[in-house]
């Protein structure tokens, strides 16, 4: 119990809160524990309560303070380290959002794209209600249920087979003859609108938590610990795809939907089929018009292309599949007053101003803090603190102000004045960045400490831990946030060395011997690495996961990328090259015409300077609108011969255009790495990490095909397959796929209409294969 337990919420002090926060969340979970586990409650229901409500009153008073493992975001106990781990045969994804009508369009038209498809060629989509509930994958061997097992991070979930057993809906035994010997079903575990009420007069009645919203209770109740529980809670399931299966049991969606519906599923009857954007649409507006007396949550609609052979040629994009899509429905905004405007300090120096609000429900959930994004987003909605504003949840997820109601605003309303120093103890100048390519100032305002602020180490260290990058169970923000403040760790490296400073763990609130020692072991099992994890944990930026996992691929070894990017630095433009780069109007086709031109242009021999137009009449090529832009540019014309001579000196070396040019690469993501290894600050953290670190290679997809290692380049129109399948093609079976020829290409593909890389691959000597030869080399 905190020394502060009986100190009146209005008299607390800011530490005060912050030590009552800590320990509350320790007492209410061992309560929780011992209530929901243990089914050994230690306290009275009133006692519980008034823990609870002391919790919810502090953090109403103090929301900068509310913590990560705060009981106020969680119900229940979390039981997720008491059920064992289960590994998906097939990986459970998630699937891409789109929010419009064009957002759908967009979709169709990459499937078309990918597939070769021109417009009049049938492709046909399911289009199906998108279940506000849990994922859950379901094995039967030979037709009985053998296990059950939530979503999870995709590839490992929890087995929950004892609790899927107690739920009507999904059958033991599938009604079928000739059962697959092994198949994995597929669907949502939710609860309707009636057994959610239903539940929560019954929690009420017992003087228990009651839950937010219908998926958490469904959630919460698949997750019992005791399976009896499950039994009393009215969990329903839809089911609607497969995952791994030794015999395939249709060949399109629908006919899988209506397979599992004769097996003794419930499958959901507003799934229909269509064959264009426009029809799915249609049938999301018609939905969303059912959607409130349809009796139980949904949250969009889902796409699906229905022939399945098709879903297999689209496959995945790192962690979406291309051939599916969440039309999510749009958030509905509450509304609530704007008490204050902080600015939060993020991984990469960008300062955000976040929205302090008056607690509201907002989709479900309590929400007391909104992103407002930049300060041209502030002055764009003339947002002052103060005002009554509109809030909804970005995606169902992230909360956002969208807008005010002026009517409203008090004669006393605030005017919020962005920071041009930055709010970090350092107090350094607010910067912003000017992008390479454009030439244009990002909106982002940036803190320049880099990462000597202290919030920005904070967020890389939260960053290095998290569940794409490092994974540490039991190292979290909260966990990183006392570490940094007790002074045990600094920087990544720290991490691995914590089981030196067992005593000084030992001494911290919520640190016992167990959770001490489970720390440590998650700690050391995290020892040896993947290269993607390790490169995407570096948290440099534009490189995130998706750009992690094309590297990994590309290089295998930890060597074989440094090298690469040591390289690319060396071979990396000047200066004046890139000025030439960004202007507006010229564009990389003239401006290469200019540096071709570079000896045949001279500097005025007048003290004046001469005409511009002059100086630039020698260039051949040079169509009216890059003339125009460079005189737009220069205004003085031996300046300008001084910037084209040492440009066409300063271009990219083949080693630079190589990176940038994998494909999913580019030049902003290159330089940005090369600017990291460049850093002293950064390789001192970097070689330090090495030393307590192992990164595994990461082995190619195919080693054994006949393109396995090789760099391939594709141009012109296919015709049996779309550019992008074929990209994808060579990469699943072992080849680098590059945007760009070089002396370092193996293959060029070229289809019809071949251009300007089909000319350099002949002038370099480089292999090209004819689409037909292509085809038969993979075959081999």
């Amino acid at each position: 119990m905190s020394e502060y337990r009986n100190t009146p919420v209005e008299n607390l002090t800011h530490d005060m809160a912050r030590a009552e926060l800590a320990a509350l969340a320790n007492e209410i979970r061992m309560h929780r524990d011992a209530y929901y586990v243990d089914d050994n409650p230690t306290l009275s229901d009133a006692e519980f309560d008034a823990l609870e409500r002391r919790n919810a009153l502090i953090e109403q008073k103090f929301p900068k303070l509310i913590r990560d493992d705060s009981p106020s975001k969680y119900v229940g106990a979390k039981a997720s380290t008491k059920f064992k781990k289960h590994t998906h045969h097939v990986p459970m994804l998630s699937l891409d959002n789109a929010f419009s009508k064009e957002d759908v369009t967009a979709f169709v038209d990459r499937a078309r794209k990918f597939l070769g498809l021109d417009k009049a060629a049938p492709l046909p989509f399911t289009a199906e209600p998108k279940i506000d509930g849990l994922s859950l994958s379901i094995t039967y061997l030979s037709g009985v249920l053998k296990t059950a097992s939530t979503r999870g991070d995709g590839k490992e979930g929890e087995d929950v087979t004892a609790n899927v057993l107690q739920i009507p809906e999904i059958p033991r035994t599938l009604h079928c003859e000739n059962p697959p010997e092994e198949i994995e079903i597929r669907g949502e575990v939710y609860m309707d609108d009636e057994g959610f009420n239903e539940l929560n007069q019954n929690q009420i009645a017992k003087g228990a938590q009651i839950y937010a919203n219908a998926r958490n209770a469904a959630a919460g109740s698949l997750r019992q610990i005791d399976a009896q529980v499950t039994a009393t809670r009215p969990l329903k399931f839809f089911a609607y795809a497969t995952g791994y299966e030794t015999a395939p049991i249709a060949k399109t969606q629908m006919e899988l939907i209506e397979t599992l519906e004769k097996w003794g599923f419930k499958t959901n009857p507003l799934t229909k089929i269509f064959n264009d954007a426009d029809g799915l649409v249609a049938h999301y507006n018609h939905i969303g018009e059912l959607r409130e007396n349809l009796g139980y949550e949904i949250d969009g609609v889902v796409y699906k292309v229905n022939e399945l052979a098709l879903q297999d040629r689209l496959g995945i994009v790192t962690r979406f599949p291309r051939w599916a899509i969440a039309h999510k429905f749009p958030a509905k905004p509450s509304k609530t007053k704007l008490l204050d405007i902080d600015i939060q300090i993020g991984r990469t120096g960008v300062l955000t101003p976040v929205a302090r609000l008056e607690p509201v429900a907002v989709g479900g959930v309590m929400v007391s803090n909104a992103t407002l994004h930049n300060e041209d987003y502030i002055h764009e909605l003339d947002i002052r603190i103060g005002d009554t504003v509109f809030v909804q949840r970005a995606g169902d997820v992230i909360p956002q102000i969208i807008g005010i109601d002026k009517d409203l605003r008090p004669h006393d309303a605030a005017v919020f004045h962005f920071p041009h120093i930055c709010p970090c103890p350092l107090k350094t100048v607010v910067s912003r960045i000017t992008d390479k390519e454009s030439g244009e100032t990002e909106v982002a305002a940036r803190c320049s400490g880099e990462y000597d602020c202290p919030h920005q180490k904070k967020r890389h260290l939260e960053h290095f831990v998290s569940r794409t990058a490092y994974d540490i169970d039991g190292l979290g923000p909260r966990q990183i946030e006392i570490f940094l403040e007790k002074g045990l760790i600094s920087a990544p490296a720290d991490i691995f060395r914590l089981k030196d400073k067992r005593n000084a763990l030992e001494g911290l609130e919520g640190f016992g011997e167990t959770s001490i020692n489970n720390l440590l072991n998650a700690i050391e099992a995290r020892r040896n690495i993947g290269l993607d994890r390790f490169i995407y944990a570096l948290g440099v930026r534009h490189i995130g996961q998706t750009t992690s996992g094309l590297l990994a691929r590309n290089f295998g070894s930890w060597d074989r990328f440094k090298q690469a990017v040591t390289d690319a630095a060396n071979a990396r433009p000047n200066d004046d090259f890139q000025r030439l780069s960004v202007i507006d109007g010229l564009g990389p086709v003239m401006r290469d015409k200019l540096l071709e031109a570079s000896d045949k242009i001279s500097p005025p021999d007048d003290l004046f300077g001469s005409d511009l137009l002059e100086v630039i009449r020698p260039v051949q090529g040079l169509n009216t609108k890059a003339k125009q832009a460079l005189l737009a540019h220069f205004h003085d014309a031996k300046e300008f011969v001084e910037i084209v001579k040492s440009a066409a000196n300063g271009k990219p070396k083949q080693a630079y255009i190589d990176f940038f040019s994998q494909d999913g690469m580019g030049e902003v993501a290159t330089d940005a790495l090369i600017e990291f290894f460049q850093s002293e600050r950064a390789m001192s953290g970097l070689n330090d990490l090495l030393s307590e670190v192992i990164i595994t290679e990461i082995v190619a997809a195919k080693q054994d095909t006949a393109i396995a290692g090789k760099t391939v380049v594709f141009t012109g129109t296919l015709q049996t397959l779309s550019r992008e399948e074929a990209k994808q093609q060579a990469i699943n079976l072992g080849a680098k796929v590059s945007g760009s020829v070089s002396a370092k290409t193996d293959y060029v593909v070229a289809g019809a209409e071949a251009g300007s890389k089909l000319t350099k691959a002949q002038s370099l000597g480089v292999k090209v294969l004819t689409e037909a030869e292509w085809v038969e080399m993979i075959r081999d």
